[in-house]
Parts: structure tokens; sequence; C-alpha cells
């Protein structure tokens, strides 16, 4: 109970603080309607309809629960399901609100917990019921084996409630319904370039806080998990919705940008994934975790996204034939010179956490000037982001008790703050040198991509990995 209340307060801070207000992707309040739900409902059923979405009502209730829809349609690694439910309520005389539940499943399982895999609850099968009809552990089950459009069982699932969607709906049907919009200074402005046509997930709180046009975010991971690269996927997405083109970075040698620019302008055939991973980066002897399978569903979900028409670039920084400080001067300076020439896209930059960092100094070497503190130099809205997460796994290297190198799934020691991505802000920068956290829940380890054998290896003609959801 602790765990989960000191979540809830770092939560609330995440979304508060400064004075002056900043309005982020995901709101922190409610729109409510200035009509009964009698009057809304209807409109509400016709926009989920008229985007596309089959759907079913509850009788006599104003809720709705649309069918499974596949986004990233043909991938077998970006693609993923997802549903919503949709309930109207009142809300004092003559209003009401619409709330809005996603549920996602995917074959990633990023979003996969601890434990998911068992069936938890009471088994309710009696003499007189012997399939246990009505219990929770038979509703699970079901959903298990489940077939058809009416269910998707994936590796992983995530269900929240999604703000975002409300703001989207209300800014869509106010008009219509021929009322003005509830407004004020702290309302927040939630823009839709998009309606229901790209989806990006459960909404990443404090997100639109960082991400914003001329803004460079530096982002400290912890190498070879499948959340970091599954979080920055969406954290591009999401901004790419609210207009905000964005450029990512990846610790990747310098030698692999073409090879990325490419693949990414591509259309995913066969012949463009052999060129990608035909790189030796790919099949390291010593796979440190950046060139994981969960690396390789971000590359091709931004390529996903850029095949329906949104702005997103990819560069590679890395020079690791340099070493020490020699190596932190070469990837700002390629930093710089993408981040320089980009003043309206939000630069997303990944590396492990001691590059990103502000302050001069490490315990080893008091005067390293690592490469956020580089950049920060020379441009003006640099903010770095340390990781936080909830214990785990991670693929990690290590050098063992014989003073060699050692790689493989570690444990990963975090703290519990839910499971529900966001970003939390300091006051300012703390004594290491970053402006606030990226939190990604529990970590799970990714292997190498050549382990799986599966098409990002460079095996264009490989099976579905058997992760695929059934539908």
């Amino acid at each position: 109970m602790r765990r989960m209340a000191f979540g809830c307060l770092l939560l609330l801070a995440a979304l508060s603080g400064c004075t002056s207000r900043f309005v982020d992707f995901a709101p922190d309040e409610e729109a409510v309607y200035a009509q009964p739900v009698e009057e809304v409902w209807p409109q509400v059923r016709e926009y989920f309809a008229s985007n596309g979405f089959a759907l079913r009502e509850t009788g006599g209730v104003a809720s709705l629960e649309t069918e499974w829809r596949e986004e990233f349609v043909g991938s077998r690694i970006a693609g993923y399901w997802h549903r919503y439910l949709v309930v109207a309520t009142p809300e004092g005389p003559g209003h009401c609100k619409v709330v809005i539940t996603r549920q996602t499943r995917s074959a990633n399982t990023a979003l996969k917990a601890a434990g998911s895999e068992l069936l938890w609850g009471v088994d309710g099968r009696t003499e007189d019921n012997p399939v246990g009809f009505g219990s929770d552990v038979a509703f699970k089950e079901s959903l298990r084996q489940a077939g058809g459009d009416a269910a998707v069982q994936g590796e992983s699932q995530q269900t929240a409630r999604d703000l975002v969607m409300e703001w989207k709906v209300f800014r869509k049907l106010a008009p219509v319904l021929a009322q003005k919009a509830r407004k004020s200074s702290d309302t927040p402005e939630v823009k839709v370039t998009r309606d229901a046509d790209i989806e990006c997930g459960v909404p990443i709180l404090g997100l639109g806080k960082v991400v914003r046009p001329g803004n460079v975010v530096l982002m400290g991971e912890l190498h070879g998990t499948q959340q970091v690269p599954h979080f920055l996927s969406q954290s591009a997405c999401q901004a790419l919705l609210q207009g905000v083109p964005v450029t990512v970075g990846l610790e990747v040698p310098v030698e692999n940008q073409e090879r990325l620019r490419t693949f990414l302008h591509g259309a995913g055939r066969p012949e463009d994934w052999a060129k990608l991973m035909e790189s030796p980066f790919w099949r390291s002897p010593y796979p440190d975790g950046r060139n994981s399978e969960a690396v390789v569903w971000l590359i091709e979900s931004l390529r996903k996204l850029r095949g329906q028409g949104l702005d997103v670039e990819l560069f590679a920084f890395d020079h690791p034939t340099l070493e020490g400080e020699a190596r932190e001067e070469a990837m700002a300076k390629t930093v710089l010179e993408v981040a320089g020439n980009a003043s309206k896209r939000a630069v997303l930059v990944l590396s492990g956490n001691l590059h990103p960092r502000q302050v001069k100094g490490l315990p080893w070497s008091p005067d390293y000037r690592p490469m956020g503190l580089r950049v920060a130099e020379q441009l003006p809205r640099v903010f770095s982001l340390d990781i936080a997460y909830k214990s785990g796994t991670a693929w990690i290297c290590a050098v063992d008790a014989q003073q060699k190198l050692d790689c493989g799934v570690k444990q990963a020691k975090g703290r519990d703050n839910g499971e529900r991505y966001f970003v939390h802000l300091f006051d300012g920068r703390n004594g290491q040198g970053y402006h606030g956290i990226f939190y990604v829940g529990a970590v799970s380890a990714s292997l190498p991509a050549v382990y799986h054998g599966v098409e990002p290896a460079g095996d264009a003609q490989a099976s579905t990995p058997p992760s695929q959801p059934a539908r």
C-alpha cells in the first residue's frame, strides 16, 4: 500500500508543479458535456461507427464496446490490437461525461507483467455448474481460448482510461451538438491531427511537457529491455499525432546511418530487412542490449508510422571505435549536427544512462564531460531524463569474476511506481545531471535479435513467431 501511495503521489507531482500551465498530451481533467446523456450518446455512437469500429451496445444503458481492431496491419513486429469500452454517465443537472477505457494487446511482451500467464482467482466450478460459468477464472480462460474476431489473447496487455481519446471525441462532437464547449485558461487543448485511424497505446503521462518542437530529450536507458524501446515507440507516435515532427536517435554505430535511413523510407520488403540486418552491429559476439529484438520492434514501428504519412526521422550517433571522452565528444557532435537543424522538431535521443548526464565528473574521473553536458552547452532546450523502472530482468553485459565479459539475462532491481508509463520532471536539474525520469514499469529482458531467427534477423521467409496473438 505504501508503494501504491507513493506511486500516486509521484504521478500527481508529474502533472503539477509549474505555475505557468504546460499542456500535456495526456490531459489531467475530464471533458464534461453541457448536454444530458440522451443528447450526447447518439453522437458518441456515430463517432465510433463512422471511424471504422465495429461495435456492440448494452441495451438500455449508454455504453458500447468496440470489437478488436488491428493497428500496423501486416507487421509481424509492430502490430497490436486494441478496443474501447465507452460509457456515458450523468455529471450534474443537464450535463454528462463520456468515460473511455482502452484495452491493448500485443505480441510484444513489453506490457506483460510477471505472473500474467497464470490464472488468478477462485475456481467457480461446482456440481451444478461444471464449467464454472460466471466465475472470474472461467472468464479469463475463455479469453485465453477464444478465437474469431470477438477476442484477442496476446503475449501482453494493458488497460487504462484514455483521457486523450475522451477529449478527441469531445472536441469533435461539441460543434455537432451546437453548443459552446466549456473553455477556460486551464482547459487542455488536445490537438487532433488524426481521429481514430492511428492509435498509439495508453497515453504517457507528462510526455507533452518535454516532447515539443525545438526540444532535445536525452533519455538514459538500461540496455536490453523490452520496455524502453516500446516506451520510445509510443512516445514518438503520440507526439506525431499531436502534430510534432519527431527525430529519433539510437546508440547505433554511425556506419549504419544509411541502412537506417533506407529502411525507414522503405516498404519493409524482404530485401529491405536483409539490407538492414546484414550489418555486423546486429551480430556482435558481445551483444549488450542495443541490438535487441525490441530495438528492431522500435525501428519497424517508426517505419510504419512514416509509411502512414507522419513526419518521423531516425539517425545513428555512436562512435564505438573511440573510448572515454573522445567517444562522448564524437557522439555529441553527431547529435548537435542533427538537432541543430531541427528547431521545429522534437529530437529524442536514446543511450546508456551515463551519456545524457549534464554535469561534469564521474566517481572514477572528476573531470569527465558526458555527451549530455556537451550538447547542453551548445543548445538552449536540452532535457536529460534517467530511466526508472520496477524490478525485473534485462539482457546485460557485465564483467564476471574471471574478468571476462558475460552477457545474458540478469536481474534488474528497481522501484515500484505502478504499471503505467509516465514522465516526471524535477524542480530543476539534480546532482546527477538529470531533469527528470521516464518510468517504464516492470522490465523484462529482450534478447539479441539474431537469437530468435525471426524476420528481423534477416530470414525474410521465417514463420510468424509463436507469440503472435490468436484472433
